[in-house]
Protein backbone atom coordinates (compact mmCIF):
# COMPACT_ATOMS: atom_id res chain seq x y z
CA UNK A 1 0.00 0.00 0.00
CA UNK A 2 2.65 2.54 1.01
CA UNK A 3 4.78 1.91 -2.08
CA UNK A 4 2.14 3.44 -4.36
CA UNK A 5 1.15 6.39 -2.19
CA UNK A 6 2.21 9.08 -4.69
CA UNK A 7 0.52 7.25 -7.56
CA UNK A 8 -2.65 6.88 -5.52
CA UNK A 9 -2.78 10.57 -4.58
CA UNK A 10 -2.07 11.78 -8.10
CA UNK A 11 -4.51 9.30 -9.63
CA UNK A 12 -7.22 10.20 -7.16
CA UNK A 13 -6.83 13.82 -8.29
CA UNK A 14 -6.60 13.07 -12.04
CA UNK A 15 -9.22 10.35 -12.60
CA UNK A 16 -12.23 12.68 -12.16
CA UNK A 17 -10.74 15.09 -14.69
CA UNK A 18 -10.02 12.25 -17.14
CA UNK A 19 -13.64 11.10 -16.88
CA UNK A 20 -14.92 14.68 -17.18
CA UNK A 21 -12.79 15.22 -20.29
CA UNK A 22 -14.18 12.00 -21.74
CA UNK A 23 -17.72 13.29 -21.22
CA UNK A 24 -16.75 16.61 -22.80
CA UNK A 25 -15.36 14.86 -25.88
CA UNK A 26 -18.54 12.74 -26.03
CA UNK A 27 -20.95 15.66 -25.84
CA UNK A 28 -18.89 18.02 -28.00
CA UNK A 29 -18.39 15.39 -30.73
CA UNK A 30 -21.20 16.60 -33.00
CA UNK A 31 -19.86 20.19 -33.01
CA UNK A 32 -16.14 19.60 -33.41
CA UNK A 33 -13.40 16.99 -33.18
CA UNK A 34 -14.20 14.06 -30.97
CA UNK A 35 -17.14 11.80 -30.58
CA UNK A 36 -18.05 8.38 -29.36
CA UNK A 37 -14.90 6.45 -30.15
CA UNK A 38 -12.47 8.98 -28.71
CA UNK A 39 -14.65 9.56 -25.66
CA UNK A 40 -15.02 5.82 -25.11
CA UNK A 41 -11.27 5.30 -25.10
CA UNK A 42 -10.72 8.25 -22.74
CA UNK A 43 -13.40 7.04 -20.31
CA UNK A 44 -12.07 3.49 -20.40
CA UNK A 45 -8.51 4.68 -19.80
CA UNK A 46 -9.64 6.52 -16.67
CA UNK A 47 -11.33 3.38 -15.39
CA UNK A 48 -8.36 1.16 -16.26
CA UNK A 49 -6.09 3.59 -14.42
CA UNK A 50 -8.39 3.26 -11.41
CA UNK A 51 -8.17 -0.53 -11.63
CA UNK A 52 -4.39 -0.54 -11.96
CA UNK A 53 -3.73 1.88 -9.11
CA UNK A 54 -6.45 0.97 -6.62
CA UNK A 55 -6.63 -2.76 -7.37
CA UNK A 56 -8.72 -4.68 -9.84
CA UNK A 57 -11.20 -5.68 -7.14
CA UNK A 58 -11.95 -2.01 -6.45
CA UNK A 59 -12.77 -1.45 -10.13
CA UNK A 60 -14.86 -4.59 -10.21
CA UNK A 61 -16.81 -3.33 -7.18
CA UNK A 62 -17.66 -0.18 -9.13
CA UNK A 63 -18.38 -1.87 -12.46
CA UNK A 64 -18.99 -5.62 -12.47
CA UNK A 65 -17.92 -7.77 -15.42
CA UNK A 66 -21.53 -8.70 -16.20
CA UNK A 67 -22.48 -5.01 -16.35
CA UNK A 68 -19.62 -4.33 -18.77
CA UNK A 69 -20.92 -7.10 -21.05
CA UNK A 70 -24.44 -5.64 -20.85
CA UNK A 71 -23.13 -2.16 -21.67
CA UNK A 72 -21.56 -3.50 -24.87
CA UNK A 73 -24.96 -4.77 -25.97
CA UNK A 74 -26.76 -1.59 -24.84
CA UNK A 75 -24.40 0.59 -26.89
CA UNK A 76 -24.83 -1.51 -30.02
CA UNK A 77 -28.61 -1.58 -29.54
CA UNK A 78 -28.69 2.19 -29.11
CA UNK A 79 -26.71 2.69 -32.32
CA UNK A 80 -28.84 0.23 -34.27
CA UNK A 81 -32.04 1.45 -32.61
CA UNK A 82 -31.46 4.96 -33.90
CA UNK A 83 -31.10 3.57 -37.41
CA UNK A 84 -34.23 1.45 -37.11
CA UNK A 85 -36.16 4.37 -35.58
CA UNK A 86 -35.23 6.57 -38.54
CA UNK A 87 -36.53 3.87 -40.90
CA UNK A 88 -39.76 3.56 -38.89
CA UNK A 89 -40.19 7.33 -39.27
CA UNK A 90 -40.09 6.90 -43.10
CA UNK A 91 -36.44 7.78 -43.56
CA UNK A 92 -33.36 5.84 -44.55
CA UNK A 93 -31.18 3.99 -42.07
CA UNK A 94 -29.45 6.62 -39.86
CA UNK A 95 -31.18 9.52 -41.64
CA UNK A 96 -31.33 11.79 -38.63
CA UNK A 97 -33.44 14.56 -40.12
CA UNK A 98 -36.65 12.56 -39.63
CA UNK A 99 -36.39 12.79 -35.84
CA UNK A 100 -37.81 16.32 -35.85
CA UNK A 101 -40.32 17.01 -38.63
CA UNK A 102 -40.42 20.75 -37.89
CA UNK A 103 -36.67 21.30 -37.90
CA UNK A 104 -34.61 18.56 -39.61
CA UNK A 105 -31.37 20.20 -38.42
CA UNK A 106 -32.46 19.69 -34.80
CA UNK A 107 -33.31 16.08 -35.64
CA UNK A 108 -29.80 15.63 -37.02
CA UNK A 109 -28.29 16.86 -33.76
CA UNK A 110 -30.46 14.46 -31.75
CA UNK A 111 -29.63 11.53 -34.03
CA UNK A 112 -25.90 12.19 -34.04
CA UNK A 113 -25.87 12.62 -30.26
CA UNK A 114 -27.64 9.27 -29.76
CA UNK A 115 -25.46 7.41 -32.27
CA UNK A 116 -22.27 8.84 -30.76
CA UNK A 117 -23.55 7.91 -27.29
CA UNK A 118 -24.07 4.34 -28.47
CA UNK A 119 -20.57 4.24 -29.93
CA UNK A 120 -19.08 5.73 -26.75
CA UNK A 121 -20.82 3.22 -24.50
CA UNK A 122 -19.76 0.31 -26.71
CA UNK A 123 -16.13 1.41 -26.97
CA UNK A 124 -15.82 2.09 -23.24
CA UNK A 125 -17.34 -1.27 -22.35
CA UNK A 126 -15.29 -3.15 -24.96
CA UNK A 127 -12.02 -1.65 -23.72
CA UNK A 128 -12.99 -2.55 -20.15
CA UNK A 129 -13.95 -6.07 -21.24
CA UNK A 130 -10.47 -6.49 -22.77
CA UNK A 131 -8.90 -5.24 -19.53
CA UNK A 132 -11.10 -7.59 -17.49
CA UNK A 133 -10.14 -10.52 -19.73
CA UNK A 134 -6.44 -9.94 -19.04
CA UNK A 135 -7.07 -9.47 -15.32
CA UNK A 136 -9.16 -12.65 -15.05
CA UNK A 137 -6.54 -14.57 -17.01
CA UNK A 138 -3.89 -13.62 -14.46
CA UNK A 139 -6.27 -14.56 -11.64
CA UNK A 140 -6.96 -18.02 -13.15
CA UNK A 141 -3.25 -18.59 -13.70
CA UNK A 142 -2.54 -17.75 -10.05
CA UNK A 143 -5.30 -20.11 -8.85
CA UNK A 144 -3.98 -22.99 -10.98
CA UNK A 145 -0.48 -22.42 -9.62
CA UNK A 146 -1.74 -22.43 -6.01
CA UNK A 147 -3.74 -25.61 -6.65
CA UNK A 148 -0.72 -27.34 -8.21
CA UNK A 149 1.48 -26.36 -5.25
CA UNK A 150 -1.16 -27.65 -2.82
CA UNK A 151 -1.27 -30.99 -4.66
CA UNK A 152 2.54 -31.11 -4.69
CA UNK A 153 2.62 -30.57 -0.92
CA UNK A 154 0.17 -33.45 -0.51
CA UNK A 155 2.35 -35.67 -2.69
CA UNK A 156 -0.22 -36.05 -5.48
CA UNK A 157 1.96 -34.33 -8.12
CA UNK A 158 5.51 -35.38 -8.98
CA UNK A 159 6.98 -32.09 -10.25
CA UNK A 160 6.97 -28.41 -9.34
CA UNK A 161 4.42 -26.43 -11.43
CA UNK A 162 5.65 -24.05 -14.13
CA UNK A 163 5.26 -20.34 -13.50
Amino acid sequence: MRTKMILRVVSKALIPFILLFGLYVQLHGDFGPGGGFQAGVILASGMVLYGLIFNFKALEAVLRRRMVEQLIAIGVLLYGGVGVASMVLSGNFLEYGVFDSHDPKHGQHVGILLVELGVGITVTATMLAIFYAFAYRERRKRRRLEEARRLLAQGQVATEPEV
